[in-house]
């Protein structure tokens, strides 16, 4: 089986705009985002949907979303929604996003790597 692109990332074999790194969780920013800032987290353990991790995995799993998103929240003064899902890229992850009075679902903003460093830089743990 192919590993996936998400597995490649904490691999280190593709590069990311990383913003958080433990253990057992990575956070980066999505490259195709619906807000400024929408991030994914993921843990480095390749499962395809987040009810597969371990219970170990899956509490330190949303243990970094919650750290995640509380950051967002604090540097971009927005509430930020997450999203739990898993089609897109068969490896558990889930979507933080600010939620500015621009954002539409399933809207991709085209951002410039300037614009993708500036963001990685305000949210980097």
């Amino acid at each position: 089986m192919e590993e996936n692109v998400f597995a490649k990332i904490v691999k280190g074999e593709i590069p990311c705009y990383k913003i958080y790194e433990d253990e057992k969780n990575l956070a980066f920013l999505d490259i195709a985002p619906e807000t400024k800032g929408h991030t994914l987290v993921i843990p480095k353990v390749d499962v395809d949907k987040v009810y597969e991790l371990g219970d170990e995995d899956y509490s330190s799993l949303f243990f970094a979303v919650k750290k995640v998103a509380k950051r967002m929240e604090e540097i971009f003064g927005e509430r930020v929604i997450m999203k739990v899902v898993g089609t897109d890229v068969p490896h558990a992850h889930v979507h933080l996003m600010p939620m500015d009075r621009t954002w539409k679902h399933g809207r991709v903003l085209e951002l410039t790597e300037e614009e993708f460093k500036e963001i990685q830089e305000k949210l980097r743990f």
